[in-house]
């Protein structure tokens, strides 16, 4: 059950993770946006704190994963560039005065950020998590909460992607297997 100490976090729906041309497209990954949407406006109606995880590199790489350096070699496209058009949240997507929002280098939401000491500051103890990427940012960001001893973990599975379905129910299956939840939309919004 969603209490009213719970918080929505919002991962990765960047314009370099879904645009057609973009360098780290993932396929599928747009079609979530309306699910995605329509969380974050339940969630805001709720009064529930909205946290909009993203993702920020220098120019030249430094704080990116050691097996993505070479995306930031010379010449080639940089994904989530800081400042950069890749780096802005999808066409529908807008971070209110009253959203948070969290910059992250690394798969895990809390990872080397300062997401923790928010949620406790905001007296938060319950996760709601969508976005993409399910085995990557989902998964290591739902894992760490789990970790953290938050009260409950939900991942809302329709307003979640990965490159595949397969892919993505596989992950669904792992986070199920650790207690966290896993509504529908409908379900959720219905809690």
């Amino acid at each position: 059950m969603v209490t009213d100490n719970s918080t929505t976090t919002t991962a990765a729906l960047l314009n370099d993770f879904l645009l057609p041309d973009s360098p780290m497209r993932l396929d599928g990954g747009i079609s979530i946006l309306p699910k995605v949407i329509k969380a974050v406006d339940f969630a805001r109606s709720q009064g529930y704190l909205v946290i909009w995880v993203v993702r920020e590199h220098d120019s030249l790489g430094r704080d990116v994963e050691l097996f993505r350096r070479h995306l930031y070699a010379t010449g080639k496209p940089k994904p989530a560039l800081k400042g950069s058009k890749g780096s802005e949240l999808i066409d529908g997507l807008v971070i209110k005065d009253e959203d948070y929002k969290v910059v992250k280098t690394r798969f895990s939401a809390f990872f080397n950020t300062n997401l923790h000491s928010v949620l406790q500051g905001a007296g938060i103890d319950s996760l709601v998590v969508i976005g993409i990427q399910t085995p990557n940012c989902i998964r290591q960001t739902v894992f760490d909460g789990v970790a953290l001893d938050y009260k409950s973990v939900t991942v809302i599975v329709d307003a979640t992607a990965a490159a595949t379905p397969h892919v993505h129910a596989a992950n669904i299956y792992d986070m199920k297997n650790i207690g966290v939840a896993t509504p529908t939309l409908e379900e959720w919004c219905q809690n």
